[in-house]
């Protein structure tokens, strides 16, 4: 039980855009140091270390090009999102907000309580090809250490108040995480139309582990033009490119 947490760990700080051992130890004895571009670019994730394998090996890897679904049915997802307080964090990789316990999804009948969630900048996902100006991962594990990401599109139109809310307290410095005295409830952010593309794949940052249940709201959202350009001032580009389907199915569920 003790190795499975501690995979079950590693898989979270993955998905939040950290490496293995956590991007505070890439220069000092942990695993080795990634990122978006060159030699530590995701071409070469799976050369790094032995345990980002699955990075050039796995066969059900994150993100996808989403095009029509290969099927279609019912059974949304339940969603118990609370308040919880700001505590927001710079950690080199992307902008996240770490969540307290209590709030939760239930897909398929399986909960899976809400981690955290950050943003990518442009999405991960595409569709027919076409990326949006950036990406939002709402991430979740169940009691049995099952990962389940929810993702929402993001695109460039009417300014977000609940957006704005988390950039004005961005933290400026790698590792710095500010708790700014202010509550947040994640469900304001969710698009109306909760109609979502459900397919199973993999953490999107090193190691890569597969099994990660996700599932993508059709319908974006909207950022300004000015909101998008404060993640960029931050992170230019930290999105990992599309990997192949090799036989998966995406299920469009309303």
């Amino acid at each position: 039980m003790r190795l499975v947490s501690c995979f079950v760990f590693a898989a979270v700080m993955a998905l939040s855009g950290l490496s293995y051992a956590g991007a505070e130890h890439s220069h000092h004895g942990g695993a080795p140091h990634w990122g978006y571009e060159g030699e530590t670019g995701p071409n070469n994730w799976g050369h790094l270390a032995p345990e980002f394998d699955a990075c050039i090996h796995g066969k059900s890897q994150s993100p996808i090009d989403i095009s029509a679904p290969a099927k279609t049915r019912s059974g949304g997802i339940d969603f118990k999102y609370n308040h919880t307080p700001l505590k927001i964090i710079n950690n080199g990789h992307t902008i996240q907000v770490n969540y307290e316990r209590g709030s939760s999804v239930t897909i398929d009948g399986k909960q899976y309580h809400l981690l955290q969630f950050h943003f990518h900048t442009p999405s991960e996902n595409t569709v027919d090809g076409n990326p949006h100006a950036m990406e939002a991962h709402l991430v979740h594990r169940s009691d049995d250490g099952q990962l389940a990401v929810v993702g929402v599109f993001i695109k460039k139109g009417k300014h977000n108040p609940f957006v704005q809310t988390l950039w004005d307290n961005l933290p400026s410095s790698v590792g710095e995480e500010k708790s700014a005295g202010v509550k947040i409830n994640a469900i304001e952010f969710l698009p109306a139309d909760k109609t979502y593309h459900h397919f199973s794949g993999s953490l999107t940052t090193p190691p890569c582990s597969e099994g990660v249940n996700w599932n993508v709201m059709k319908t974006p959202v909207e950022v300004s033009d000015e909101q998008v350009a404060k993640f960029s001032s931050f992170f230019k580009m930290n999105a990992r490119p599309v990997q192949p389907l090799n036989g998966r199915v995406i299920e469009l569920v309303d």
